[in-house]
C-alpha cells in the first residue's frame, strides 16, 4: 500500500510523450500543478541526438519525466 514517507524515495519515473507538444505541455501544466522544474522541455543529446525530454520533481520529491525519442 502507498503512504506517505517523511523523506520522498526519489524515485524516477519516466513517461512516453507522443510529441514535443505534449511533452511541453506535461512540463507547463506540472508547475501549474505544484511541481517544482527540473528540467526544461528540450534536447538531451548527452543521452542521445534525438532525446526530447522534460523533467519534473513531484510533491514528494520524485523526479517526473516525458521523454520523446524522435
Amino acid at each position: 500500500y502507498a503512504t506517505r514517507a517523511k523523506q520522498a524515495a526519489e524515485t524516477h519515473v519516466a513517461l512516453r510523450a507522443t510529441n514535443r507538444a505534449q511533452d511541453d505541455r506535461f512540463h507547463a501544466e506540472g508547475l501549474k500543478a505544484g511541481g517544482r522544474d527540473n528540467g526544461r522541455p528540450g534536447l538531451r543529446t548527452q543521452y542521445s541526438a534525438n532525446y526530447y525530454a522534460a523533467f519534473l520533481i513531484d510533491p514528494d520529491g520524485n523526479n517526473v519525466e516525458a521523454v520523446l525519442m524522435e
